[in-house]
């Protein structure tokens, strides 16, 4: 009962893991897969040339050897007939050099541009994924980005995709490769000496399902403890160097080292397991291999055959052995690091898997929104999880367009929540927002948004120029600077721009933190006006601006 529970354990283990791979390949765009298909020929004929090369070892040592043993095979006494007959018996043995040097080079030069295409087409697919995250990412809606933690957007971005390239897709590559090429050198090792052939596979394949026995549930563990651990060591340093006032004030760098620390160390320790778990079983093999060859050798001479009659055996099975060893060696490995990197897998699936409206494709036309009378905002309920209480209830409010609203209340009564419900950036639990009649939703929201200019309460700078800050998201070359100038007047921002070095060109730092808190607000003023809206929200943005 317990061999059969285990059994059907990692039976539902493996449809998981093949399930989570199939994700991924749904992922993956179809030039990728088109590459990938290319790929795999190319494996194919790379194992081609690894045959010949492997064959190619016994008709040169054994004329080299001068043994019968070659006369055994027959497709070894036609190359013999044919290069004797066309080229000459003085010319056999240079003819089977050659022979044996173009075939091992061919064979080199194959697995070098095989290994080219793999890293470079891995890789590819990886930066693909990642450009899928954040596009992804950043048309969420704004209650998506509220409920979670920045630090794990971050991560998947910069980390876990990284993994994703180095532990599924090229170790996946890898073993397709490996699988092509063991099948072929395995085939030729049969048509060499099958007993010999069976027994080296067999006592390798052994050693390493013992191996994978022991490590798997060590690399699940390991799995779960990377993932978390990146995402603590991306949360730790951005809290440091966003609150870096507060901590040079208040003395508090070691407690935020000790947690860098903590967080930093558990994860190299949890990769450093997984990658000594994923090679240790090569010396291992090695050692087997050499014992079987040794082994092999000894019993030959045993047999009164020689050391010269028995080595183009020898030297077939040791080249296959050089060649076998390292391909189940990358197959183990690879397996390893795909089941060590579960966890980091279906973390960045749900990122690479978030849902976005179809208006964020450039395909697809976003419905039209005029705003020539009001807004306006019936019976609007709000708030931000099932199991919390209402922020805003019952809320009714007609907005004509060139009135001037002031939107007052205590902290914390949904001042800022009203606000981005107006935006259309987050969806009312219950009720509707209405702009001349028409009701806002998915389909127009984005036409609705471009009528609007927002001044919140911290201005987003970044650190670029004056230029790129004020003309927010468009590219430099399409800057229009007279109108910057204008804009920046307006804000009267414009005299301490031009009394800077560099004037408008003048790069502001990670978040403005070269500039006032009130010259912060006025550039942010600056960008609203740059983009000329006919709705303007100001959420406190004029708290740190002198009276006059």
């Amino acid at each position: 009962k317990f061999l059969s529970y285990m059994i059907h354990i990692n039976k539902k283990q493996k449809k998981i893991n093949q399930y989570l791979l199939f994700r991924l390949w749904n992922n993956i765009s179809k030039l990728r897969r088109k590459q990938l298909l290319f790929l795999l020929i190319l494996t194919f004929f790379t194992s081609l040339a690894e045959v010949v090369s492997l064959s190619a070892v016994l008709p040169f040592l054994g004329i080299l050897s001068g043994s019968e043993i070659i006369i055994e095979y027959k497709i070894i006494q036609d190359l013999i007939k044919f290069i004797t007959n066309n080229f000459g018996r003085e010319n056999l043995f240079l003819l089977l050099t050659l022979i044996f040097i173009f075939a091992s080079i061919i064979a080199g030069i194959m697995r070098v541009v095989l290994l080219w295409g793999q890293t470079k087409l891995g890789h590819a697919i990886g930066s693909d994924l990642s450009n899928q995250v954040y596009f992804r990412t950043l048309h969420q809606p704004l209650s998506v980005h509220v409920a979670r933690n920045s630090s794990e957007v971050i991560a998947g971005i910069s980390n876990k995709v990284n993994i994703i390239v180095g532990n599924i897709i090229v170790p996946v590559l890898v073993i397709i490769n490996s699988i092509f090429m063991m099948i072929a050198i395995i085939i030729t090792l049969i048509l060499i000496d099958p007993f010999i052939a069976f027994s080296a596979i067999l006592s390798f394949s052994i050693l390493y399902f013992i191996f994978s026995l022991f490590t798997k549930k060590r690399l699940v563990a390991n799995s779960e403890k990377i993932t978390s651990k990146i995402n603590l060591v991306i949360k730790t340093i951005n809290e440091g160097l966003g609150g870096i006032r507060d901590i040079l004030i208040d003395g508090s760098q070691s407690s935020y080292c000790d947690k860098f620390r903590s967080a930093d160390l558990a994860y190299r320790k949890a990769v450093a397991n997984n990658q000594i778990m994923s090679q240790a079983p090569r010396y291992g093999v090695e050692a087997i291999g050499m014992t079987l060859i040794a082994l092999l050798a000894f019993n030959l001479e045993g047999d009164g055959q020689g050391i010269a009659e028995s080595l183009p055996l020898l030297g077939a099975l040791a080249l296959a052995a050089q060649k076998v060893i390292p391909l189940l060696q990358g197959l183990y490995a690879s397996w390893s690091k795909i089941k060590g990197s579960k966890a980091v897998l279906i973390d960045s699936l749900i990122l690479i898997e978030q849902r976005v409206p179809d208006f964020s494709y450039k395909k697809h036309k976003s419905g039209k929104v005029d705003f020539f009378n009001a807004i306006e905002l019936r019976d609007i309920n709000f708030r931000f999880n099932s199991n919390d209480s209402l922020v805003l209830k019952d809320i009714n409010l007609k907005i004509s367009k060139g009135m001037k609203l002031g939107i007052i209340g205590t902290t914390g009564s949904g001042k800022s929540t009203l606000i981005d419900i107006i935006m259309g950036l987050l969806n009312s639990e219950k009720g509707s927002l209405l702009v001349d009649g028409k009701k806002i939703n998915e389909n127009n929201q984005q036409s609705w948004q471009s009528h609007i200019a927002h001044i919140p309460q911290k201005i987003f700078l970044s650190d670029t120029s004056v230029y790129e800050n004020i003309a927010f998201g468009i590219p430099e070359e399409k800057i229009l600077k007279d109108k910057v100038h204008e804009v920046a007047r307006h804000a009267q921002l414009d005299d301490v721009i031009r009394k800077w070095k560099h004037g408008y060109k003048t790069i502001i730092g990670e978040n403005g933190i070269r500039l006032s808190g009130g010259q912060r607000q006025r550039i942010g003023i600056a960008r609203a006006l740059y983009k000329g809206a006919d709705l303007m929200i100001l959420d406190e943005a004029t708290s740190a601006l002198d009276k006059n």
